[in-house]
């Protein structure tokens, strides 16, 4: 049998031969992947690399008849003195956080159940992935309680329930910045550091209440369908005796 070499092209790709397995661990060794890429038969070239000496001293004119007149002294004088205790030096590092990759179990409109926080237990539907690799989800408000929040993809459990929300498109205000919290000066010269001060609970913008109406509109519009939907978000997430969250 004699395959195309469109489809043998299409099939192998995105698939690379050397992935990792379980636990970071490289399916070949450095030995393999050396025969494999016939690295023997490549030539290694060597660049030479002109180093430029640069003069470390100099002649300085020294006053004084009794003092020879010239004396040869070093540009980069060593220091006198040096610290007593070892003084940690910073390695330099090169890694860049990128945002973290959404798992394949989380799509737009997918129900997910909190863990963590201060609504763990609830149940919220996923709208999309931040930048800052948040996920943007919403109760709704108006069903369960939960308002428009950010959410660490590491604290919730995706299930197998999703509503579809591909006609309800998701303004694009809503990212980090708009739940950034403003920052708050405090006064340095305070007398009483430690003293307990009671802060006033601020009041939500009117604002963000707008755009929290017109966003759970869309989405309980969807919700309602779906039959039983709307009390299955209701629901605190719960496990009996025996039972897995992964079960």
């Amino acid at each position: 049998k004699i395959l195309h070499f469109a489809t043998m092209a299409k099939s192998s790709a995105h698939t690379p031969r050397n992935y990792a397995l379980a636990g970071g661990v490289a399916r070949y060794g450095r030995s393999v992947v050396y025969r494999k890429k016939a690295l023997y038969k490549k030539k290694k070239v060597a660049v030479k690399t002109t180093k430029k000496d640069e003069p470390t001293t100099k002649v300085v004119d020294v006053k004084g008849a009794k003092n020879g007149g010239k004396r040869t002294v070093d540009i980069v004088r060593p220091p006198r003195f040096y610290p007593a205790d070892d003084i940690p030096k910073k390695l330099p590092n090169r890694k860049v956080n990128a945002p973290a990759k959404l798992r394949s179990s989380i799509t737009p409109g997918t129900v997910l159940i909190l863990v963590s926080g201060k609504f763990r237990g609830k149940r919220v539907v996923f709208l999309k992935q931040l930048s800052s690799g948040l996920l943007l989800v919403t109760g709704p408000h108006k069903v369960n309680g939960v308002p428009l929040r950010r959410v660490n993809q590491a604290y919730v459990i995706a299930t197998s329930t999703s509503i579809d929300i591909s006609g309800v498109k998701i303004d694009d205000k809503f990212n980090d910045a708009y739940f950034a919290r403003p920052s708050e000066k405090k006064n340095a010269g305070s007398e009483e550091p430690f003293a307990k001060t009671e802060e006033a609970k601020k009041p939500i913008d009117d604002a963000r209440k707008a755009d929290q109406k017109a966003v759970d509109a869309k989405i309980i519009a969807a919700v309602e369908k779906v039959a039983n939907l709307k009390g299955y978000l209701r629901s605190h997430f719960t496990l009996s005796k025996g039972q897995y969250p992964h079960a």
